[in-house]
């Protein structure tokens, strides 16, 4: 049986109806985007992990870009992209070696175009930590080599990029991606994701999932310790089940979803992670690893132009550009 802890499970109904909020009052350029004290002074990603300005960037500049790419490109456009995470050093690269395609990937040209901006400039996003170590690329000097030339010599060499359009499942392109050197389970399963955001492949997100490390964090602290048959991926999907009955328990019912969509799985277990980022402020006393939140929010002008994958089909429901007011105007300080 899985069994919430009630008393703390209803804070991540709480965060996602209040972070959801907020960003619908960015939207709607409403102030304030929130009261609550915690969430304006850390940094909490999106309840909708497609809505967040990173993946944002991958889905209109990297995989939707007005260039025609063909299935593979597109994935490899992908892998690139997200093994660096950051739209300054892909614009960087796309603009010293080229458009990132299977024929362009010139392995020489790229990692001497990163070595060069990584003495001015950060090359890596800091959101996950991306290894650098492994026995069949240690005699490479710099983390970019050791990842790029693992792109070459598994991904592209191994045909993964074929086998990957060819899979039956979205957990079947998980199993493709987790067996190569550096990416394992958490980012197998972030890189499924964002490959399943093309039109390259098309499985539902509800289809399969995987916890990382800070949601079965958060779940630990939701839940009492799951019986052996259970696993952390089950308390995910039970969240899913009976999403509206503790949405009701707990009196969370104004939640609003994106566009009509509602969340998936991938949502849900990246919910989990934020929700015991959250208790960490709210409930130090509950400890599960980590003791504190370490990423403050800071405010960014650009406003994002919100596009989704076509095929969610909620495009034509965007009518204004999500802006991020600026706190200095909220009267509630």
């Amino acid at each position: 049986m899985i069994k919430p802890k009630e008393e703390i499970f209803q804070y991540y109904f709480y965060f996602v109806q209040e972070r959801m909020n907020i960003f619908w009052n960015k939207y709607d350029r409403k102030l304030p985007w929130t009261t609550d004290e915690i969430l304006r002074k850390h940094k909490f990603t999106n309840v909708y992990r497609a809505a967040d300005r990173v993946s944002q960037y991958l889905i209109k500049n990297v995989i939707y870009q007005e260039n025609s790419f063909t299935p593979e490109d597109t994935l490899l456009r992908i892998l690139v992209f997200k093994i660096f995470n950051k739209p300054e050093t892909w614009e960087y690269l796309e603009t010293k070696v080229g458009v990132i395609t299977l024929k362009n990937f010139d392995l020489q040209k790229i990692n001497k175009a990163l070595l060069e901006q990584k003495n001015n400039h950060p090359i890596f996003n800091n959101a996950y930590m991306m290894t650098g170590t492994h026995s069949l690329y240690n005699h490479l000097q710099y983390k970019h080599e050791k990842w790029l030339e693992m792109v070459k010599k598994e991904i592209i060499g191994g045909s993964i990029l074929k086998k990957i359009l060819d899979s039956k499942s979205l957990s079947e392109v998980y199993e493709r991606l987790r067996r190569c050197s550096f990416i394992g389970d958490f980012l197998g399963y972030q890189y499924a994701i964002d490959m399943n955001y093309s039109s390259s492949i098309d499985f539902s997100e509800d289809s399969f999932v995987k916890a990382g490390i800070g949601a079965i964090r958060g779940i630990k602290k939701c839940f009492e310790p799951l019986e052996k048959k259970y696993s952390y991926e089950d308390a995910i999907k039970f969240t899913q089940e009976n999403f509206e009955l503790y949405q009701d328990k707990f009196g969370y019912t104004e939640f609003k979803p994106l566009f009509g969509r509602v969340p998936s799985l991938i949502d849900l277990q990246n919910c989990f992670c934020e929700t015991d980022k959250y208790l960490r402020a709210k409930l130090p006393e509950l400890q599960v690893d980590n003791k504190r939140i370490k990423q403050k929010y800071i405010e960014k002008n650009k406003s994002i132009d919100l596009f989704f994958p076509p095929k969610w089909n909620i495009n034509s429901k965007i009518i204004t550009p999500c802006i991020q007011p600026s706190m200095k105007e909220s009267t509630l300080f």
